[in-house]
């Protein structure tokens, strides 16, 4: 094979890279909105999610809308097989505008200005990060995925990791889980950057047991497979109650964020990616760190806006102008001022 025609094959594959990579947005955006619409399905007739019922398991379009799901995940991970992470990782973004738009289409789910520009510069904030990110290193054998993770600086990630989660499960959870959407979305991002490093190890076995090393003799294999499944049952237990609380189109970005800085952390300790790279680009990659703080606050701040006589207005300043409480009919004692980021029609004017 001559040069042109081995860079043909290349182009040819960072096509099909790219084109997977905008279907996994596609699916993986859309699946948020098909979730929410199950969930709200199953609420009306069983126990919330929210409020800790698993009645959503037996609305089938809570099932097309975790198929869905799946299909991007897949699309997803075979675009990896085709083009380079720095083509596919900055794609992702692409969901949270896709739930963002379909949120406000069919769920009517509003965004305010301000709130589109915090989702703008996390996406900004992201793909700086991502752009920026050095490439993977070599692996050739699960062991060496092994070795990687039982290094003390990321023994000592998993295990904070872990006692937050922990903390976050049985302490915030039960007060704080249904008005800050940090909570939930919080330990759907930590065990997230420990299910996407187990889902490498994973895929670095299989792909190698594939061209014929045999890597599912190892034991560390199928620790590897299990710590994948604890993490992702997790994930999908938590982001479930927070799609069926919070607002998806503030929901989506929050946790994209926050998964793809945690992911990036946890690939930093464990492959020591750093190591690899300049100071110039270790600045910018901070930089993008900045911007999406930014971003995240802006989502916060613009959280409780309503428009009210043509004019952006908080909903605590409508509160005490006695313009009556905007209470939730399932907890209707709560104050407004606790229930941040809530769905826009689970509220209603007395």
């Amino acid at each position: 094979m001559g040069i042109s025609d081995l860079a043909m094959a290349v182009s040819a594959d960072n096509h099909k890279g790219l084109l997977l990579a905008l279907s996994s947005s596609l699916f993986i955006g859309a699946s948020f909105i098909i979730k929410k619409k199950g969930l709200k399905r199953a609420g009306a007739s069983g126990i919330r999610a929210g409020v800790g019922g698993y009645s959503y398991l037996y609305e089938p379009l809570w099932w097309v809308g975790m198929i869905t799901m799946i299909v991007g995940e897949v699309a997803n991970f075979a675009a990896y097989a085709f083009a380079p992470a720095i083509l596919v990782t900055p794609l992702g973004a692409l969901s949270i505008i896709v739930s963002a738009a379909m949120a406000h289409a069919i769920l009517k789910e509003k965004l305010h200005t301000l709130g589109i520009l915090g989702c703008i510069l996390c996406v900004v904030g992201s793909t700086t990060i991502v752009l920026h990110a050095p490439q993977e290193r070599a692996i050739l054998s699960v062991k060496d995925v092994w070795e990687l993770a039982t290094e003390p600086a990321f023994l000592l990630y998993l295990m904070a990791v872990i006692a937050i989660v922990l903390v976050l499960v049985f302490h915030f959870v039960p007060q704080y889980g249904h008005s800050q959407v940090m909570v939930y979305v919080g330990i759907c991002s930590l065990m997230g950057s420990l299910s996407v490093m187990s889902a490498k190890a994973l895929g670095i076995a299989l792909k190698l047991t594939i061209e014929g090393v045999n890597q599912l003799l190892y034991p560390q294999t199928w620790v590897f497979a299990m710590v994948l499944a604890t993490c992702v049952i997790t994930q999908m237990n938590y982001l479930n109650k927070a799609l069926d609380t919070f607002n998806t189109a503030v929901v989506s970005p929050i946790y994209y964020v926050m998964f793809t800085s945690l992911t990036i952390l946890a690939s930093i300790i464990m492959f020591k990616d750093w190591d690899r790279q300049n100071p110039a680009q270790i600045v910018t990659e901070l930089c993008g760190f900045v911007t999406i703080l930014s971003g995240t606050y802006l989502l916060h701040v613009t959280k409780d806006l309503v428009v009210y006589n043509g004019l952006p207005t908080h909903l605590s300043s409508r509160h005490n102008m006695g313009s009556g409480n905007l209470k939730r009919p399932e907890d209707g004692e709560r104050p407004v001022d606790e229930i941040p980021l809530r769905r826009q029609d689970s509220y209603h004017v007395p």
